[in-house]
């Protein structure tokens, strides 16, 4: 025992730590705030997907490394200078955003938040449901084709850029007045965020699903498409027949209830409800600690 611990003791002292300096301490802080910022930028565009497929590919080869496939490893290490020129340009548009905000004046105040001492507790109020809903089945009535899609986690940006900027609070009136029959703004699609009518006469990508029904025209496969490639709820409201439909994830609930809609717009809400009775029991013990002093 006494000549493991001495083994143990001699390694230790053989061991030497860097010195660290303020330029290290510096240093680090810079390269984990460029990391956070480069994370937050990726989190905000179409590139968080990408991200998590090149770590599932980047674990592949590491297996494959371990298990010493020689082949797959020479394909996979031709293929690598291909595979980043394809995301460079699949990506250009995110990238050119990215550059254009360096020049930008206010750059630093978009990246670094201050906090306001504000929590989201959901993505939009219950008083945005009730409008979406009554939007929705006063155009079912009198059979106005609608498309209505609602941002979850998942960015909308560049469908929105394909429309025409709105930027209003969501109201059943607003609804109805876009999708009105003749009127510049009724072709296409309305993209919520938030509380917020983003944009209209957006263009959405179409679904490929064969299984849905041939009697589904453009307007539900393009719900079904956006759903496809995003987390949003789309909801369709049939020209033809005046039906209420829902998207979500690549499958269409259709013909629903007003309550069908309203529940499926409650989960998309993530409302969360927060419990402060500790907050305010350790308010109550500080300024009864003040009053005591």
């Amino acid at each position: 025992m006494q000549e493991v611990m001495s083994s143990i003791a001699g390694n230790l002292s053989r061991i030497s730590l860097p010195m660290i300096g303020v330029t290290d301490v510096l240093e680090i802080l810079l390269i984990s705030w460029f990391v956070y910022q480069f994370m937050v930028w990726i989190r905000q565009t179409r590139a968080y997907t990408l991200l998590k497929g090149i770590l599932i590919v980047l674990a592949f080869i590491f297996i494959i490394y371990i298990l010493r496939m020689n082949t797959i490893l020479w394909i996979a290490g031709r293929l690598a200078n291909v595979m980043i020129m394809g995301v460079i340009i699949i990506f250009q548009p995110e990238l050119r955003k990215a550059l254009e905000q360096l020049g930008q004046k206010n750059f630093i105040s978009r990246l670094i938040h201050f906090d306001n001492g504000k929590e989201i507790h959901e993505r939009f109020t219950d008083k945005t449901i009730t409008e979406l809903v009554r939007a929705c089945f006063d155009m079912a009535e009198v059979k106005t084709g609608a498309l209505i899609v609602i941002e979850q986690d998942t960015p909308l940006a560049e469908y929105e850029r394909t429309g025409i900027s709105i930027d209003a609070i969501v109201t059943s009136q607003l609804l109805i007045n876009i999708f009105e029959h003749n009127t510049p703004l009724h072709d296409g699609a309305v993209i919520i965020r938030g509380n917020r009518v983003a944009a209209a006469t957006c263009y959405l990508p179409l679904s490929d699903n064969m299984e849905l029904s041939k009697q589904l025209g453009t307007r539900h496969r393009a719900g079904v498409g956006i759903s496809e490639v995003t987390d949003s709820l789309t909801v369709i409201v049939s020209e033809e027949t005046g039906k209420v439909s829902i998207a979500l994830q690549g499958r269409l609930q259709r013909d629903v209830s007003s309550a069908t809609l309203k529940e499926a717009l409650v989960k998309v809400q993530n409302k969360r409800v927060f419990d402060t009775k500790l907050r305010q029991l350790l308010k109550g013990k500080i300024r009864h600690e003040e009053k005591t002093d």
